[in-house]
């Protein structure tokens, strides 16, 4: 299972660099069913293995000068701070059994997977669904308020997870900061490098973590983006990103299923 586990970490990896977002949602998953580590460790994990891998692909985009720097710090500074409210406060307040909707009992590790669950469904619809029709929006960039209070609720909610969120923050600027989609991509990968690295800063004043593992899985994750950032001029994006949207969609049914019933 183990080896499985480091063969999917370099695939998450491939899957950043090609498609831009989607691909970190796997990582929480892969870290609690294929390696055993504890689900809410596995949330700090994620956002190292994410932001660091991250980090060759923000290289690429720089060079390509797609970075919109005005819109990370309209989205992006919302956004951090939105994950470091959820590590530090939400995150530590819920309590390690709950009673949902007055009749489940739910553990701690059951919500985050539930949770986890939900947006990896919500991850898998966006990229069966998007259409290349989104193009046709780009305008001036556009930045703003709501730009801002949209980028506070991506960073709660995924700081709860762990999880990159290119899912969410790719449509926001897209569709909110009327940037063209390869500046969304580049811009939403900044984004998620610097937030991911903060949150996880931020877990190691309270969580022991094991480097050396770590270690391993962010390289191999780093070596899929850089053949992933290779491959994405020679294979068509679309179609890959809602083949892998299907996949996703599966993962997230079997944890509901594993979850509820099991």
């Amino acid at each position: 299972m183990e080896i499985l586990g480091y063969i999917v970490a370099i695939l998450i990896g491939i899957s950043l660099g090609l498609i831009g977002s989607g691909g970190s949602i796997l990582t929480v998953p892969v870290l609690v069913y294929l390696f055993k580590v504890e689900p809410l460790l596995a949330t700090t994990y994620s956002l190292c293995i994410v932001g660091v891998s991250s980090i060759a692909g923000v290289i690429s985009k720089i060079k390509q000068k797609l970075l919109d720097f005005k819109i990370i710090l309209n989205f992006g500074m919302p956004s951090m701070l939105g994950v470091i409210v959820s590590r530090k406060l939400i995150v530590p307040s819920i309590p390690a059994k709950f009673t949902f909707l007055g009749q489940f009992e739910v553990s701690k590790n059951n919500f985050i997977m539930l949770f986890f669950a939900t947006l990896m469904l919500a991850s898998a619809i966006s990229m069966i669904t998007s259409k290349k029709q989104v193009e046709k929006l780009e305008q001036n960039a556009h930045y703003g308020l709501g730009l801002g209070l949209v980028g506070l609720m991506e960073g709660l909610i995924t700081g709860i997870v762990g999880a990159g969120g290119g899912f969410l923050i790719i449509p926001a600027l897209v569709l909110l900061g009327r940037l063209p989609m390869k500046k969304a991509i580049a811009s939403s990968l900044f984004i998620i490098t610097i937030k991911s690295l903060i949150g996880f800063l931020g877990d190691l004043t309270h969580t022991a973590v094991d480097f050396e593992f770590l270690f391993l899985i962010v390289l191999l994750a780093t070596g899929g983006i850089i053949m992933g950032n290779y491959l994405n001029n020679k294979m068509e994006g679309a179609k890959l990103k809602k083949g892998f949207g299907w996949f996703v969609l599966a993962m997230s049914i079997v944890i509901f299923i594993e979850q509820l019933i099991f």
